[in-house]
């Protein structure tokens, strides 16, 4: 486990010690372990390997053997034993958003010892009438269980991406398989999937469909067929494998990557030519007969009908097929066209890496250039840097450019807070010492549209900022972005020469896709950024290349896709 994921097992355990009505010393322990690790300067892994953790204010031996397990083994026996003892209903409150410990001891009490039986009071009124919750309360209840039901049944890309690769790398092996791809909407690469699919051409589907069905993850076969089954995974995910022979290959994987509308569409333009498509080909229905050829491809299915060969990232019917008929689609930017990346954080606030460690790790990718930036000062529970502390790490990254220790640039910046009234975490005189300066919501997220527009684009406005960070605050399958007038936020990013980046990280994935094609139109940039808290993380980029990718952008696009020197010339310009 790494830094931040600790620090939410430790305020779990207290939560449920705070359930269970235990010792409030005890409760007050975690909760400060917690605070103790949010506000680490050092590197944990350092701290641990040199059995220095028990040292730290509101660190004893019993919670660093603790930390120390979770750090090493990724779980804690005496986490798991404590989750038993709460009831199965009490612990699906603590998933409900602003209900903490306290709050579901006042409802346990009022006889509410479920999300089921919570829902019903909420729609009654009653709770509304407790002491210390009210109207505004309940509504939030009630939406946060819609929000929770609404997710339940979806996974994110990244999630699904890991369970599927594994999967696919050994149907590949399979003695009989011949050819395999993922497909559906992860193939697509959407940034939440409800699913995971298959197409595979085989000669023995038999033999193939009981390795798939005996999967060591596998909880429940829920169809078994000799071309088609479904499973469900310990992950909770189902997955569907669908076998064909080798010549209905091309045709099956571009009908079951879809998507629904993009499929349709094509129908649409094939029968416009006389022609009738399927998932099984393609027929002249003038001459009543299949357009045969050998194992045709994807590209030739686009071929019969006239088109460039579509990625399955623009599947989406959002104008790629208009775009194919007149030659016009984008070449799509590429993982190898990244040069660097900005939007990093090291042990100097909440990522689990050093500055040093960032920095070989950006160089072992290849990278040209990394912009590291930490939080702000008000970003208390990132540990944000004060004025005092991001001087020292400027100096720091200067001295490391100098000394040439790394092939990779190093560029200072800073994750700076937009505050409640639009203005910036840090003044003018400290922003004017940075190489860049990202600027980022990180709390206030209930205003409405005009105030929340309002709020970042005086933030855009600010002759320090370079670019917007995770634009909508939003946190996939946990928390809506907040209310946002998006297309005026671009203008003014457009206005104001400023750059809004697609943030990489798996949950966040924002500015969302379905903007981009427009935005990049009128003639926004965008930066590229993983969001990192670790030298793993540095790798998120990637999946902002997705993101990119679904929204149309090529290289010219991507700040990042330009050469130190120009992005060098770039920052000083900005400034």
């Amino acid at each position: 486990m790494n830094k931040n994921e600790i620090i939410d097992v430790l305020n779990e355990i207290a939560d449920i010690l705070e359930l269970l009505n235990e010792n409030p010393f005890r409760v007050r322990a975690y909760r400060n372990a917690a605070r103790t690790l949010e506000n680490l300067s050092e590197s944990l892994e350092n701290l641990i390997q040199e059995e220095k953790l028990e040292k730290l204010p509101g660190i004893g031996k019993d919670l660093s053997e603790k930390i120390t397990t979770l750090f090493t083994k990724g779980k804690l026996p005496f986490f798991q034993e404590l989750k038993k003892k709460i009831p199965k209903g009490l612990s699906e409150l603590l998933e409900i958003e602003g209900l903490g410990p306290k709050k579901i001891a006042s409802l346990y009490k009022k006889g509410i010892k479920s999300s089921k039986e919570l829902k019903k009071a909420c729609e009654e009124g009653k709770i509304a009438k407790i002491s210390g919750f009210g109207e505004k309360t309940q509504k939030n209840i009630l939406s946060s269980q819609e929000n929770i039901k609404r997710y339940s049944s979806r996974f994110l890309y990244f999630k699904a991406l890991q369970i599927a690769l594994p999967i696919l790398e050994e149907l590949k092996k399979q003695k009989s398989v011949e050819i395999a791809d993922i497909a559906g909407s992860l193939r697509r690469k959407k940034e939440t999937v409800g699913d995971i699919d298959f197409v595979a051409a085989a000669n023995n589907p038999k033999e193939v469909m009981k390795w798939f069905t005996s999967l060591k993850t596998v909880t429940k076969v829920l169809v078994k067929g000799d071309t088609k089954s479904s499973i469900k995974t310990t992950e909770r995910i189902q997955i569907d494998l669908r076998i064909v022979k080798k010549e209905e290959y091309g045709y099956v994987l571009h009908h079951s990557t879809g998507s629904k509308e993009h499929n349709i569409h094509l129908r649409g333009l094939a029968k416009e030519k006389g022609l009738k498509i399927s998932e099984w080909g393609i027929v002249d229905k003038n001459k009543k007969s299949p357009i045969t050829k050998k194992n045709p491809t994807e590209q030739d299915l686009y071929a019969s009908l006239g088109l460039k060969y579509i990625p399955p990232e623009l599947r989406e019917n959002t104008g790629e097929i208009e775009a194919a008929r007149k030659n016009k689609l984008p070449t799509l930017i590429e993982e190898k066209d990244i040069l660097g990346v900005f939007h990093a954080h090291t042990t100097e606030s909440d990522g689990k890496n050093s500055l040093e460690e960032m920095a070989k790790a950006a160089e072992k990718m290849g990278f040209q250039y990394l912009g590291i930036s930490d939080h702000s000062k008000s970003s208390t529970q990132a540990n944000g840097l004060d004025e005092k502390r991001l001087e020292k790490q400027i100096s720091e990254i200067k001295k490391l450019n100098r000394s040439k220790t790394f092939k990779t640039h190093l560029f200072s910046g800073i994750e700076c807070d937009i505050l409640g009234d639009g203005t910036l975490d840090f003044p003018d005189n400290i922003l004017k010492m940075l190489d860049f300066v990202i600027v980022s919501i990180h709390r206030g997220f209930k205003g409405d549209e005009k105030t929340m527009t309002k709020r970042l684009i005086k933030a855009i406005e600010n002759p320090h900022t370079t670019m917007v960070g995770h634009l909508t605050g939003r946190l996939l399958l946990k928390r809506e972005p907040y209310h946002l007038n998006i297309p005026k936020v671009i203008d003014a990013a457009i206005a104001n020469k400023k750059i809004i980046e697609i943030n990489g990280q798996p949950q966040r994935l924002d500015m969302d896709w379905r903007h981009w094609h427009a935005a990049s139109k009128k003639g926004l940039i965008t930066s590229i950024n993983p969001d990192a808290h670790s030298t793993d993380g540095l790798k998120f980029f990637s999946l902002g290349v997705n993101i990119a990718r679904k929204g149309w952008l090529e290289k010219k696009h991507i700040l990042n896709s330009w050469p130190l020197e120009k992005i060098i010339s770039y920052l000083k310009k900005s400034k």
